[in-house]
Order: C-alpha cells, then sequence, then structure tokens
C-alpha cells in the first residue's frame, strides 16, 4: 500500500468540510476531501441556511441555484398561541435566510471545493494511521491510505476522526436527535412548533415546518436527549402524531403523509468535545457546533470550516499551532452564546412541566410581541453585529442575564475549563 500525502486531509465532505477544503485548495494548500458516500446524497436535516451562512457564501461568490429566501420565523406555543419573531439586518449579515436542500446545496459545495483543486476521495475513514506527532492520517476501507500534517475532522456528530483523537468525553456530550420528511405542500413563513402530547407534558426539543423550493415543504421533529442517546426514538414514534398536530394547527392541509422519512444525530453545544488538539481539528457537528436551543447547524458548521482552513493557511509552517489559533476562534465567536444555551438546555431538558411553562410564558400575546426581536436575535445567535436597536439591547439584556446565571453551571465550567487549558 502506498501513502498518499497531503497537506491537510478533511474528513466528511458536508458543508464544513468542503467550504474548509474550498478555502485550502484557494490558498495554495494540496488538499484530500474524503467523503464515505458520493455525490449527490442526502442529509436529514432542516434545510435552512441561517443569515450568518448566506453571508459567507456571498463573501465566497458561492451561488445557491433554486434557494428560496425566508426571513421572519413563526413560533408556535403548546397552546396554539403565534408569536412572528421578525428577521433584522446586521452590519455584517444579511436579513435573511436560504431554504436549500441538503441534496443540492452540499453537491454545490462539494462541486466548488473539488474544481478549487481539492482532491476527492470516497470511503470510509476507518483506521487512523499514527505518526511522530499522534494521528497522522486515515486507511479508507478500500486500503487507501491518506496521510497529512493536519487534520480536519469534518464527519459530522458521530465523528470518526473525532473519537480516533481521543477528544469526546460521552458522559457529557449534549445529543439530540432528528427525523425529517418532505411534503408536497407551499409553506409562507418557516414555523418553530412547541409541542405538548399531553397537557404539560412537552417533548424535550420542537417540530418545524419550513419552506423549500418547488412548493415542497421540510417538515421535522427534533429530540435533545443529553448524554442519554436511548430516547431518541420517541422522534420516530411521535412523528405522524405530531403531523395530525401540525394538521390541527392549520399549518398542514389534509393530504398524503410522507413516505420516506430520514434521521440523524445532533451534537449540541460543544460540550463533552476538545475542538482542537495538536494537529486534529473538529469543525461542524463534528465539534458540536449546532445551537442548543433551536437546532441550527449549517451556517455554524460552514463558518467553522472557513475558521480552521484560515488557521491552518496562517500557521503553515507551524502546523501544531492551528489549533490553538482555531480554539481562539471559537472560544471569541461562540461560547459567549452556546455556553449560555447548553447551560439552559442541561437545565431545563429533563423536565417536560418546565418546557411546557417556558412554551407558554413565551407565546402569550403581549409578552410574546415585546419579547420577539431581541429573541429573534438572541435565540438565533445574531448579536454580534446587530444592528443598534431595541431588538439588539434587549438580546443583550438576555445575553448578561443567561451568562450570570450560566456560569454557575457544569456545562459552562466545563467549557470553561476546556477552552482555557
Amino acid at each position: 500500500m502506498v501513502d498518499n500525502r497531503f497537506d491537510v486531509l478533511v474528513v466528511g465532505a458536508g458543508p464544513a468540510g468542503s467550504i474548509a477544503a474550498l478555502i485550502l485548495a484557494r490558498g495554495g494548500a494540496r488538499v484530500a476531501l474524503v467523503d464515505k458516500t458520493t455525490f449527490p446524497r442526502d442529509k436529514a436535516c432542516g434545510d435552512l441556511v441561517g443569515p450568518r451562512g448566506v453571508q459567507l457564501l456571498t463573501d465566497l461568490d458561492l451561488k445557491v441555484p433554486g434557494a428560496v429566501s425566508v426571513s421572519d420565523m413563526i413560533v408556535v406555543g403548546p397552546t396554539g398561541r403565534r408569536v412572528r419573531l421578525p428577521s433584522f439586518p446586521g452590519r455584517t449579515y444579511p436579513d435573511h435566510a436560504l431554504a436549500v436542500p441538503r441534496t443540492s446545496f452540499d453537491t454545490m459545495l462539494h462541486e466548488a471545493a473539488v474544481t478549487a483543486g481539492a482532491v476527492p476521495f470516497v470511503g470510509h475513514a476507518v483506521e487512523p494511521l499514527q505518526g511522530s506527532a499522534g494521528i497522522d492520517g486515515f486507511a479508507l476501507a478500500d486500503r487507501t491510505r491518506l496521510r497529512a500534517d493536519t487534520i480536519i475532522g469534518a464527519d459530522g456528530a458521530t465523528s470518526r476522526v473525532a473519537e480516533a483523537a481521543g477528544f469526546i468525553e460521552h458522559d457529557r456530550v449534549m445529543w439530540g436527535f432528528a427525523i425529517r420528511s418532505y411534503l408536497e405542500q407551499t409553506v409562507d413563513l418557516p414555523a418553530i412548533v412547541l409541542w405538548e402530547p399531553s397537557p404539560w407534558q412537552a417533548i424535550p426539543g420542537y417540530g418545524w415546518l419550513f419552506p423549500g423550493p418547488d412548493g415542497r415543504a421540510n417538515v421535522g421533529l427534533g429530540i435533545g436527549t443529553l448524554a442519554d442517546r436511548t430516547t431518541a426514538s420517541q422522534a420516530v414514534h411521535r412523528m405522524p402524531q405530531f403531523l395530525d398536530h401540525l394538521q390541527h394547527l392549520d399549518l398542514l392541509t389534509p393530504g398524503p403523509r410522507p413516505s420516506a422519512r430520514l434521521g440523524g444525530w445532533l451534537k449540541m453545544g460543544i460540550v463533552g468535545t476538545t475542538p482542537a488538539a495538536g494537529r486534529v481539528l473538529l469543525v461542524g457537528d463534528a465539534a458540536g457546533l449546532v445551537n442548543p436551543l433551536q437546532g441550527e447547524g449549517i451556517a455554524q458548521a460552514m463558518r467553522s470550516g472557513h475558521a480552521a482552513a484560515t488557521a491552518i493557511l496562517a500557521t503553515a509552517d507551524r502546523p501544531g499551532q492551528a489549533a490553538t489559533r482555531y480554539r481562539a476562534w471559537l472560544a471569541d465567536e461562540h461560547l459567549p452564546y452556546q455556553g449560555i444555551a447548553a447551560a439552559m438546555q442541561s437545565a431545563i431538558l429533563p423536565h417536560p412541566a418546565a418546557i411546557a411553562g417556558v412554551g407558554r410564558l413565551l407565546t402569550l400575546p403581549v409578552l410574546g410581541r415585546t419579547l420577539a426581536p431581541g429573541w429573534s436575535l438572541f435565540w438565533n445567535e445574531l448579536l454580534d453585529g446587530a444592528a443598534p436597536g431595541r431588538a439588539r439591547t434587549s438580546a443583550a439584556l438576555a445575553t448578561r442575564v443567561g451568562r450570570a446565571a450560566a456560569t454557575r453551571t457544569r456545562t459552562w465550567q466545563w467549557l470553561d475549563n476546556t477552552f482555557s487549558s
């Protein structure tokens, strides 16, 4: 067997990995981009690219054919009350998201990376290869051996790279599981549905109904499990009942129910995962960068891929320093929000009645309308770069209050210790 040597090996060619490979290739690095399957391929996802992700696509001159622009969002409370969360243009991001199926979106990004010069490989990364500085690469299932100075793990929530590097503390990871289907139905505004299958017994997560291109809607149900992944099956079991609930709310019209469903794991809030050390950097879901409160992960994945690649290029003569630079970016970019959101999620998730109470409170008519502008910025991790105004002031206040409460929790202390070490 012959070793193939590269400057950087990127394992996983979703949004995080393909953006990382694109930046590296444009920067002159020799980069291998590995995915376990060929493109196009599907992923369980809500298919919404948030405003920060939209801005990055613009900055990189990447076009997304067929995408639908999405602005405001509706939150439906457990009693059926609705609050409209407004979308604001920020100083560093636009006033809209994009709805685009992952099948086409991921294919576009992968093709852009390969066109820029990344070398594609197909196969499972099954065996880590050791070098003098630790993991030096991976052998694929077909016995192809890929070695590199630096490795980027972009291989999702159940990352093989993270496991091989010893970056996971399994009893601390905040897991989630989501199941998604498509329906032939036009949806005007994306809806997040806080649902109680029985009174005051809310699911530990939420359901959604998002618009998509060509009159096809994305519908799904996400469940937070914390470290106990055995409870994830309720997302699958409750999906038919949730579709009935959407019809009861007049969000879905009567008609054929989806026959095809796709599920996937989420790893949230960075908790339980060391995101970078030595010559291994984790990005996207592999690093646990999914928003714990509303499940967004595409924009975070893309931006982390960009940041990891930039760190590698900036330390090309000192490969071991890229992890330090990347961790500093994560601490500055995500810890102010993720620490609060992860602490909140960890505290409330085991208590269905508390989740129900919060959902009911936030969607009270007067209170919901009052909180909506700041709620929109805080919940969607958009405070940094927000334009001046009442919404930013409210979101900043929520952040200060949240931080004061979160700093006393084990979740915050774990994150603080991880990033200060």
